[in-house]
């Protein structure tokens, strides 16, 4: 469901903003998988995760930033809290969005890996697009 482009505009550094049932939207970092996945981390213990177990849904919304042509991919499906490949999923995102050569952010990567992580994968049952 993801197309070509879909997975060329997802790759970039942006930020999403994840929505899951009954909860607030935050912004998140994440990996659009060559499965045609979208998946993120978070604490085994957040609220997130408490409340996919009750409703297993989820949507992200990814947009072009400021200074670029309006552009945004929202995809929305169930979601899966997998056990495995969390804290290295943490490592490629940190090394996406951040500087690591930088010592505070090497720092703040060294800290989320000590947390007890999750990833969530959503499996896309809606894509929706726009491009101008």
């Amino acid at each position: 469901m993801l197309t070509a482009e879909d997975l060329e505009f997802l790759r970039r550094p942006l930020h999403g903003f994840l929505t899951v049932a009954d909860g607030p939207v935050r912004p998140v970092w994440f990996e659009a998988t060559g499965e045609g996945t979208v998946q993120l981390f978070t604490p085994r213990d957040s609220p997130k995760v408490r409340r996919l177990d009750g409703d297993p849904r989820a949507s992200i919304i990814v947009a072009a930033p400021v200074g670029e042509r309006e552009r945004w991919v929202s995809v929305a499906g169930r979601v899966t809290v997998e056990q495995d490949g969390a804290h290295e999923l943490a490592a490629r995102l940190g090394a996406r969005y951040w500087d690591l050569d930088d010592p505070a952010h090497s720092g703040e990567l060294a800290g989320i890996q000590e947390l007890d992580l999750v990833r969530l994968v959503i499996h896309p049952e809606k894509v929706s697009r726009y491009s101008l």
